[in-house]
């Protein structure tokens, strides 16, 4: 299919090496252009809301904010942005995660150059793309705009769960998401009666089952 006008394109991810390797790809066609970088999930939600860009092709595990939670909110707040996500990981959480949060496609860094341009193209035309080396066996149910999980926590305590999983204090993570202590402890507090776990290693062990984090990024 071929495009009337440039396709908008955002990318981020917090390494600049890979962000500058996606946009020598891109930017050898003719009919893309990237209007914009980001190098973490909440600068992601600013530019996004300000360039309002065609597609975001955005890094799935972020340190701070992921790339989920950033999926999900920049969603929520313009539904006609194609969201697709990078990632090195192909477990089922986080394509899940993502899909959930209302991305279009799911990538592998280390997949194929041409394949970026593929699943750019495929999700302008309103189309799931999931990359070729990636299990496809849930494909016919995102492609019907099914979740495949229910959401058990807020996005808020995604946030907050991430941030502990990645070893900060509560008075560090109000200063990140603009709240008192106290109130990072409450959230705290309902993550562990929801999901009825109690100590920082089960609380980090389910943040990584559910891709809110990898503690490798």
């Amino acid at each position: 299919m071929t495009y009337k006008r440039e396709i908008k394109i955002i990318l981020v991810d917090d390494h600049k090496l890979l962000r500058d390797g996606l946009r020598n790809i891109i930017e050898q066609r003719s009919n893309m252009r990237i209007v914009g970088e980001a190098s973490d999930g909440r600068e992601a939600i600013k530019i996004c809301l300000k360039l309002e860009p065609d597609v975001l092709v955005i890094d799935v595990a972020m340190p701070g904010l992921n790339g989920i939670e950033a999926a999900t909110q920049i969603h929520k707040n313009n539904p006609g942005i194609k969201i697709i996500g990078l990632s090195m990981h192909s477990g089922k959480q986080f394509i899940q995660g993502m899909f959930n949060a209302g991305a279009f496609g799911y990538l592998l860094k280390d997949g194929d150059a041409d394949e970026l341009i593929i699943a750019i193209t495929t999700v302008m035309e309103n189309k799931k793309y999931l990359s070729k080396d990636i299990d496809q066996e849930f494909l016919p149910l995102l492609r019907k705009g099914e979740a495949i999980s229910k959401a058990v926590l807020s996005a808020r305590e995604n946030e907050v769960l991430q941030l502990i999983a990645e070893g900060n204090s509560s008075k560090q993570i109000g200063e990140v998401l603009f709240l008192s202590s106290k109130t990072v402890d409450v959230h705290r507090n309902n993550i562990m009666k929801k999901i009825d776990l109690y100590t920082i290693p089960e609380l980090t062990k389910y943040a990584i089952q559910k891709g809110l984090t990898s503690l490798d990024i």
